[in-house]
């Protein structure tokens, strides 16, 4: 069992296995702050020989938080904000008020206030056990017990006034526990993560005691412990046998089940991840009052539970999106695929900052001599009418009509009465000058294709050539349209690109059954136009390739850095697909005027995480508004009337109130009602979000929803 299954990858590479495009690091970074099982050391320095670092993380508490909370280590917090007093006004409260009942229970015992207060014993009790003979037995539980009863009466009055109770979780005990470091017991044998008790209950004790061996010693790292379990997840599920992945543990160890590329860490980790939720932490939520308490100071990561609804980030340039969001989580997902339950393509332009190559199996370097891959124009597919549905998609896409019918329709079937005609007679589609000929109607083109049809009777093609020649010219024919698109492509920087005849290593989205990591670098710089193309390109094979897949179970995602001119009304709808399928996309724009104004809210809409970076515009504020809706809050109207005493004794109570509540003696009248309120206004969202923040909306594939949060991205 080398891999679980997840090699070979139809169309993809030359070797056996799709290869990273560097050489094979498998050691951890120096340095590293984002891999727990290797702490940062020096060069030259060995890991700790136990392996206790990585053991701790496997070990580490996860408990259960709301959503997009970063579990590892989190401590829940209360849902609501408990009344914090200022801590001056709270400690001179609790002095005075223990002055006060210092100053009460002097008087008493002196006798200056009078007997009065003895009256309750002498009523409730009889003579005898006042006057009896006994001194010691009347004064000690009779009169001392008394005085006890009456301190504490004053003690709990006056403990209530000053707020003791307050004092002691804030500066006592309870904070000294909080604030003391927990030592966590190590889990019972039962449910260690480190003994793999459920391999063990099946039957494999020594390959479980070989993973357990390799994890003490410090052998594991979080890659293979999320690898062998991803493994170990085919095995229950009857995808593989007991014997095959024992075998391969006994053999290999941590080792065992490697990704196709050999690798079993991605260098130079940027980001914090962990692979046994599988979050990647992405900032902390802002200690803001517009943030629900519980979330308040907590971390913010994001996890395939979350991305499977897709993301959009809007923000300026400078504002983070690729730094803060886009390679965070490339990263994770690259990681995801090297432990088998991931397959991601990222898309952007050449030099935007998406990761070292090394941390990628395939990079196409569209336009670049150098590039090794090539890009399948037709996305793999040997069927002429969704491979034409596809290319119609990436042609004119953003030029179709957002209401059903538009032009993508026409387009496609243009494509379709072409491509079927010259697949039955060459056995293969055609390349881009090829396409752009036949496209712009030119006689000699046209004729072969007519002749190869005659020679092999192909009748019902010939009726779709037919069809073709006779819309050419004729008002409202797209072929003009499509034929100036594909010119866009057909430049000498892309001669050796998109080639058909087998010359060359196409890569095609159809490898998305198996956990390939991918890079397409856009040719941005000269060729504006032929990158928004084959942005829609690859956005809609990708659409249509996680439709088709076999094995769901493993997570696909699309990473595309800059989304301008890709949103379609195909590409909404091809979106809103993608959850079903266990996949999801990740979106930036740079603003949303970069997508039709008609398709913004179908946008919104279908994606389920939506981010609004520092920067945002107000009309771009105001659709994130109307998205997230409003909610109903309590309104207090609070009036305070103070209180004026009118006697000596009066305005000395007074006084004595406000030296120990800091407040003056009021009436209050308070008027609660319910209103409604825009959750963040679009006002708020253009001046209200500092910079390196961004407010972050979530939804789950099972349909939990957290409200929008405003989170700092730098922490």
């Amino acid at each position: 069992m080398d891999s679980d299954g997840t090699q070979d990858a139809r169309g993809t590479h030359a070797n056996p296995v799709p290869r990273p495009a560097g050489p094979p690091d498998g050691a951890a970074a120096p340095g590293m702050p984002s891999a727990p099982p290797r702490p940062a050391r020096a060069p030259g320095v060995p890991p700790l020989p136990d392996g206790s670092a990585f053991v701790d993380w496997v070990r580490a508490p996860r408990p259960d938080a709301a959503l997009g909370v970063w579990r590892f280590g989190h401590r829940p917090r209360p849902e609501e904000e408990p009344e914090r007093i200022p801590a001056r006004q709270l400690l001179s409260g609790a002095v005075v008020a223990f002055l006060v009942g210092w100053l009460i229970w002097s008087l008493l015992w002196n006798g200056y206030l009078g007997g009065w207060w003895v009256l309750p014993l002498e009523l409730f009790t009889p003579d005898s056990w006042r006057h009896s003979d006994d001194r010691v037995g009347s004064a000690f539980f009779l009169w001392y017990g008394y005085y006890t009863l009456i301190a504490l009466i004053i003690m709990i009055g006056v403990g209530r006034l000053g707020r003791w109770s307050e004092v002691w979780r804030r500066y006592g005990f309870p904070a000294w526990r909080r604030a003391a470091p927990v030592s966590e017991r190590p889990p019972a044998p039962e449910d260690d993560p480190v003994q793999w008790n459920q391999l063990r209950a099946a039957g494999g004790v020594d390959a479980a005691d070989r993973l357990a061996a390799e994890a003490r010693s410090g052998l594991m790292r979080d890659v293979d412990h999320a690898r062998i379990a991803r493994a170990w997840q085919g095995v229950r599920s009857g995808r593989h046998s007991l014997a095959t992945f024992t075998g391969a543990v006994l053999k290999d160890g941590s080792a065992a089940c490697l990704h196709p590329s050999g690798e079993r860490d991605l260098p130079g980790r940027l980001a914090r991840h962990d692979l046994v939720t599988g979050q990647v932490r992405l900032g902390t939520t802002a200690d803001d009052a517009r943030n629900p308490y519980a979330y308040r100071g907590t971390g913010l990561a994001l996890g395939p539970e979350l991305l499977g609804t897709s993301l959009l980030a809007v923000g300026p340039p400078g504002s983070g999106k690729t730094g803060s969001v886009v390679w965070p989580l490339a990263e994770s997902l690259c990681l995801h695929a090297l432990a088998g339950r991931a397959a991601v393509v990222v898309v952007g332009a050449a030099g935007a900052g998406l990761g070292p190559v090394d941390a990628y199996d395939v990079v196409v370097r569209i336009g670049n001599p150098e590039s090794v891959y090539d890009l399948d124009l037709y996305g793999g597919t040997t069927d002429p009418d969704e491979a034409a549905a596809v290319l119609a998609e990436a042609l004119v896409g953003d030029l179709a009509d957002p209401h059903p019918g538009g032009d993508s329709r026409r387009s496609t079937t243009v494509l379709a009465q072409l491509l079927g005609p010259f697949q039955a007679v060459h056995g293969r589609f055609p390349s881009v000058p090829e396409l752009r000929q036949l496209l712009d109607g030119a006689p000699g083109p046209l004729g072969a294709l007519r002749n190869g049809l005659e020679d092999t009777g192909q009748e019902a093609l010939l009726r779709e050539l037919d069809a073709r020649e006779r819309q050419l010219g004729h008002p409202g024919d797209v072929g003009g349209v499509l034929a100036d698109r594909v010119a866009l492509l057909d430049r000498p920087a892309f001669a050796g690109f998109f080639d058909t005849s087998g010359q060359s290593r196409p890569f095609s989205l159809r490898a998305l059954d198996h956990p390939v990591r991918v890079r397409i670098d856009l040719p941005a710089r000269g060729h504006a136009d032929a990158s928004r193309i084959l942005a829609r390109l690859v956005l809609a094979q990708f659409t249509a390739s996680v439709a088709v897949r076999e094995d769901r179970s493993l997570f696909a995602c699309l990473v595309l850095d800059d989304a301008s001119g890709v949103v379609t009304p195909e590409a909404v709808r091809g979106i809103q697909r993608l959850r079903s399928g266990n996949a999801g996309a990740v979106l930036t724009l740079r603003t949303l005027d970069d997508a039709p104004r008609p398709l913004r809210s179908p946008l919104l809409g279908a994606i389920g995480c939506r981010m609004a970076l520092s920067g945002l515009t107000p009309w771009d504020g105001q659709d994130f508004a109307e998205v997230w809706g409003k909610e109903w809050i309590e309104a207090r109207d609070v009036t305070d009337r103070q209180i004026i005493a009118e006697t000596p004794a009066g305005k000395a109570v007074h006084m004595l109130r406000r030296v120990i509540t800091g407040n003056a003696p009021t009436a209050r009248a308070v008027t609660v009602r319910q209103v409604e309120r825009e959750r963040w206004s679009a006002s708020e969202l253009a001046h209200g979000v500092p910079p390196g923040h961004a407010v972050l909306s979530l939804t789950s594939v099972k349909g939990e929803h957290a409200p929008p949060l405003l989170v700092d991205l730098r922490g």
